[in-house]
């Protein structure tokens, strides 16, 4: 059986700010609050679920985690959920996961293949 996953054309503004409190755990709290301005007006081109957490060097989250699995319950639900904020960490070579970890295990459970909209900069 293939679950459709319906994608929100922007990120609600909830996820943003999420995204610059984690930031800012990493950059300057000034310098977070830039990258989440870049993130506001980067295009969404999309990304698999499988390239996403290889670049991140994220362990994927259990099925089990509660918001995973609130993730997956609307998902299979038919309801829309919000594009990927990544921001590319050149020092490291990786993609921090702003906002959308939850989301990102949970699509990746359903199709590692999946193709998710991501704001990135």
């Amino acid at each position: 059986m293939h679950t459709e996953i319906k994608w929100s054309k922007q990120p609600d503004k909830k996820e943003y700010a999420a995204a610059e409190t984690y930031l800012s755990l990493t950059f300057p709290k000034k310098e977070a609050s830039k990258l989440v301005k870049k993130l506001k007006e980067a295009k969404t081109p999309k990304y698999h679920a499988k390239d996403i957490l290889r670049a991140s060097a994220l362990p994927l989250l259990s099925p089990r985690d509660s918001l995973v699995k609130e993730a997956h319950e609307k998902i299979l639900a038919g309801k829309r959920i919000s594009p990927l904020l990544l921001v590319r960490h050149m020092p490291t070579g990786r993609v921090i996961l702003a906002d959308g970890y939850h989301r990102l295990c949970s699509v990746y459970s359903i199709d590692e293949d999946a193709e998710l909209p991501c704001k990135i900069v």
